[in-house]
């Protein structure tokens, strides 16, 4: 049986600069083989170790078509990651996973699709938009709608333009506030702000939400106001996880541990859990 604390050494090979607090990092396995193999399903996580310092959780952010190598995005919130953002390319780490639930890709087949997302939480949804552009014809359309505190604090926001141009595709953007001497020619105002105008209804739809808990709590909210069932809605609960393996028990929600039976949950499968603040 394979030691679960076991960790197997990779190589940074990209540090793309997101903001001034969140960086993309693109990994290798050491292990030719291993690498090869690595394959996950978009929102699974893969935790790294920095021995003497501690571990940290995070989402894989890279296609799923993509085997030769793949992406994490940071930002820098405490100890750990504050160590990971020094690193470079051809910097050793140590990595493993992936670990946990995704998104229910093959239930979304035939479907519209709503990703509702802010802050950091976009890197989970991310291999879900790679996914659908490389088989477009296989859903329905797809709706974004992200916000952020500033328009500097985007992430990915060099490939905005090009989700805009996928097929059946719409991307809404807003922000909490626009510091002075920056442009901005999109709303102004929590997330929920842009579910004025969308487009998706409930009929034949799903919904994929992922940031800060409380901005998935009014998500919620609103969707279910606007006609959505808690079946049609999905979940990322990645942030209350800390061993990954389910032992520690730090993300446990009632019967059930997100690191292992999440980090993705249907809302009606978490709703009135212990500690769940959705």
């Amino acid at each position: 049986m394979k030691d679960p604390y076991s960790r197997e050494l990779a190589e940074i090979l990209g540090v793309q600069v997101e903001t001034s607090n969140t960086k993309t990092f693109v990994i290798k396995f050491l292990d030719e083989e291993k690498q090869r193999n690595f394959s996950f399903i978009p929102g699974q996580f893969i935790v790294i170790s920095i021995p003497g310092v501690g571990e940290a959780m995070f989402s894989i952010s890279s296609s799923t078509s993509n085997h030769e190598n793949f992406s994490i995005t940071i930002r820098k919130v405490g100890r750990v990651t504050g160590l990971i953002h020094e690193y470079n390319i051809g910097d050793k780490i140590l990595v493993e996973g992936p670990y946990g639930s995704g998104w229910p890709m093959g239930q979304l087949e035939g479907k519209d699709i709503l990703i509702v997302t802010g802050g950091i939480g976009l890197p989970s949804p991310r291999p879900v938009i790679n996914y659908i552009d490389e088989h477009r014809s296989d859903f329905g359309f797809l709706e974004i709608l992200y916000g952020t505190r500033t328009p500097i604090e985007s992430v990915f926001a060099r490939e905005q333009e090009a989700w805009r141009k996928m097929e059946n595709t719409r991307l809404a953007l807003c922000v909490d506030y626009i510091p002075e001497g920056v442009q901005w020619e999109h709303r102004v105002g929590v997330v929920t702000t842009l579910c004025e105008e969308m487009m998706i209804k409930p009929r034949n739809a799903v919904a994929l939400i992922c940031g800060p808990e409380v901005m998935m709590h009014f998500v919620v909210s609103d969707l279910l106001k606007r006609g959505f069932h808690e079946d049609q809605l999905y979940l990322s609960l990645e942030r209350r996880m800390r061993c990954g393996i389910a032992q520690c028990g730090h993300c446990q929600l009632g019967p059930k541990f997100v690191c292992k039976d999440g980090p993705v949950f249907k809302y009606s499968e978490i709703r009135g859990l212990p500690d769940c603040g959705i």
